[in-house]
């Protein structure tokens, strides 16, 4: 009779973070794609460890550099030599030791030093073992706050380039943001729609928090909701999901009912839908983006949300403007970006940009809102956005723009919501910040085509 073979080890929360730290590490793979995938396939997972995985990954990725100086300091040769997977859970080890009380420290140690034995065999793991008792000792004796491992942990061009944007003593309150759980953002139809629906999901969902946003009329936050589709109202398609600043984006460009839009930087159409809701039936919105695959998302959640679009375009901005039609009344570039201003979302994006990265985006952006603005109608609108609040990709972008452009001026937004946002009610700029508006980063530049 044959012995059946024993079942492979179910994944643990900590097991899923150190595979998607390794994935960082080997494949370059983003941190939020690799999460859902791992996710998706330990299906037996129950949802307090789905969470604490989820806060491991992202929790040890914003102190990960750190982690490794904590590490580095027990360990003559460094931990850079050690199989990805290896030093992935000596960091998710360290990270439970030093910032999650509620895991008892030999619980931390015991399956950070089962994994690396897993990922690189006895010798790892006696290595493993060695450094985090002696961090865990360190841990029981030293109290050290997330905020200020975040800030530590940001790369010295990334606090010199918020410096000059937001001056030296909103650096570390900007970083430091990133330590607080970002809300769900819900976006409903109207703002007369959003206390029935936040009394709804409430009742629906008692032990979930679901607040007003603080810029959007029709932001909901939510914290502890589990998966949108879920929800009372998603499978009819009576509101959508989308971060409260982004809300603010669409929001931004004052579209009115009737109007002609175009979203130039459309993605998978937030803000299109957005803009759909707006202008109504008499109106049309025209969505292009470099991704024709990012616009056919776009019709399918335009058509859950019971919306569509007049024209879809792929265009490269940077090259031409293929046979999009001109005119416009509004149109809206949310240029790409370094996304510094998600970086409490995406705390992986430090590991993929340099102060190299922001002069190369800079000048796709300045052409991107060079070429856009040639499909705005005299005397109308154009707002300028990136979910970044770094002068680079901002201030310096629109100045270099209005300076070979003398038909566009930049004027006070044309809408109520960015105005009560702004710094005041005449700022043809803001900045949405974290720290300040609870959304994440992101400038926006309200400009017009002169008559």
């Amino acid at each position: 009779m044959t012995t059946p073979a024993s079942p492979s080890r179910a994944p643990s929360a900590r097991s899923i973070a150190a595979q998607v730290l390794a994935r960082v590490d080997q494949d370059g793979a983003f941190a939020a794609a690799s999460l859902d995938t791992e996710l998706s396939r330990a299906v037996q997972l129950e949802p307090r460890d789905r969470a604490l995985a989820t806060e491991l990954a992202y929790g040890t990725l914003r102190v990960r550099p750190w982690l490794d100086a904590r590490l580095e300091r027990h360990a003559k040769r460094g931990i850079a030599g050690l199989p990805a997977k290896a030093r992935a859970h000596l960091e998710v080890g360290a990270y439970q030791l030093f910032f999650l009380s509620r895991v008892p420290a030999f619980a931390a140690v015991n399956e950070a030093v089962d994994g690396a034995r897993a990922a690189g065999g006895a010798k790892v793991a006696a290595f493993a073992n060695a450094i985090l008792r002696a961090l865990s000792r360190e841990a029981s004796n030293e109290k050290v706050s997330v905020e200020e491992a975040i800030v530590a942990s940001a790369a010295p061009w990334l606090k010199a380039s918020l410096g000059r944007a937001l001056g030296e003593e909103a650096v570390a309150p900007f970083l430091a943001s990133g330590a607080e759980t970002p809300p769900l953002g819900i976006r409903v139809s109207t703002p007369d729609a959003r206390d029935p629906w936040i009394a709804r999901l409430r009742e629906a969902l008692p032990d979930a928090s679901f607040e007003p946003g603080r810029v959007s009329p029709l932001a909901i936050r939510a914290l502890g909701a589990g998966k949108p589709q879920a929800l009372p109202g998603w499978s009819s398609g009576d509101w959508t999901v989308q971060e409260e600043g982004s809300q603010l984006v669409a929001l931004a460009l004052g579209a009115r009912e009737g109007e002609v839009v175009l979203d130039a930087c459309a993605g998978r159409g937030n803000k299109t839908s957005a803009l759909a809701a707006i202008v109504g039936p008499g109106g049309a919105v025209d969505a292009a983006d470099v991704h024709a695959p990012k616009l056919e998302a776009l019709t399918r959640e335009l058509a859950r949300l019971k919306l569509s679009v007049r024209g879809k375009y792929a265009v490269d901005w940077s090259v031409g403007s293929s046979d999009v039609p001109r005119d416009f009344d509004r149109v809206l570039v949310d240029a790409p970006c370094s996304g510094v201003g998600t970086l409490r979302r995406r705390p992986d994006l430090q590991t993929r940009r340099t102060a190299d990265d922001l002069a190369a985006l800079a000048t796709l952006q300045g052409a991107i809102l060079s070429r856009a603005s040639g499909h705005v109608r005299r005397g109308g609108y154009l707002v300028y956005a990136v979910c970044s609040v770094l002068r680079e990709e901002a201030e310096d972008v629109v100045a270099s723009f209005l300076a070979s452009h003398a038909d566009f001026a930049a004027v006070p937004f044309d809408s109520a919501p960015a105005r009560a946002a702004a710094a005041s009610p005449d700022a043809s700029s803001l900045r949405l910040l974290p720290h300040v508006h609870g959304t994440d980063g992101y400038f926006l530049s309200s400009l017009q085509r002169l008559p």
